[in-house]
């Protein structure tokens, strides 16, 4: 077998768990739509921003929320292949451990698009008028956090025997991401110890470039929330590559 076909090989498979498992993607979606029509709902009737209503306002954080979930907890299926001797099997295949990372990432990635997709869909509801710039920028966006977050997953998951264990670590993850992200408040104003935070999450700067794609309302350059996203990725890239290595 070749590095190329294993690399397919591996993402084929994630994608054929991905949508067999329909119970899987409607549940994924329930939460951030629960999110905007009853939190942006609620809360929108008696917060203004600027004119913009604040489910639209909010709409793109929740995008990345939905991306958020997906991807880190893809590193829970790397769990659950130990336990029944499927990873084992997949780590003695004459593969690089670079390419059989690779196949496992970009197959969680994916996944994670299809699903952040889906979300855009539910845009048209709230009635953004999407444009191919602001739908191409935000799927360079979507790209590269998934691509970060869903190797953060692995690494996680590939250091970890236990699903418990799993789940202590990533709920320690997710939810400080997604709260200190702005995903629900304009950054701009925030008390310092806030902002601090705020600046120091990753995922501050993925919702502030598809804010700024969909809706035009970013805090800062597209390209410099961009360019940070990029580093956060790269760095989540190699580390994972890296802990593959590792296993034994």
């Amino acid at each position: 077998m070749g590095e190329l076909e294993g690399f397919y090989a591996l993402w084929y498979r994630e994608i054929k768990v991905f949508t067999r498992e329909k119970s899987r993607t409607v549940s994924s979606l329930i939460t951030p739509l629960l999110w905007i029509t009853v939190f942006g709902g609620g809360l929108g009737s008696a917060v203004s921003l600027g004119g913009v209503n604040y489910q639209v306002y909010i709409f793109p954080g929740i995008v990345t929320m939905t991306i958020l979930f997906t991807s880190v907890f893809f590193g829970l299926y790397i769990v659950w292949d130990k336990k029944i001797d499927f990873f084992k099997e997949v780590l003695v295949a004459p593969l690089s451990r670079t390419t059989i990372f690779a196949g496992k990432m970009i197959g969680g990635t994916v996944d994670a698009l299809m699903q952040g997709c889906a979300m855009l869909a539910f845009g048209l509801v709230l009635g953004i008028a999407y444009n191919l710039v602001g739908l191409v920028t935000s799927f360079v966006f979507m790209f590269v956090l998934a691509s970060a977050l869903v190797s953060l997953g692995l690494i996680i998951g590939g250091n970890m025997e236990s699903v418990e264990g799993f789940q202590l670590i990533t709920s320690f993850l997710i939810f400080p991401m997604f709260f200190f992200s702005g995903a629900l408040f304009p950054i701009n104003n925030l008390p310092s110890y806030l902002l601090i935070f705020t600046m120091l999450d990753p995922v501050t700067y993925a919702v502030d470039g598809l804010r700024g794609a969909l809706l035009g309302a970013s805090q800062l350059p597209i390209l410099l929330d961009l360019m940070i996203l990029l580093g956060f990725a790269a760095v989540m890239v190699a580390v994972g590559t890296w802990t593959f290595r590792r296993i034994k």
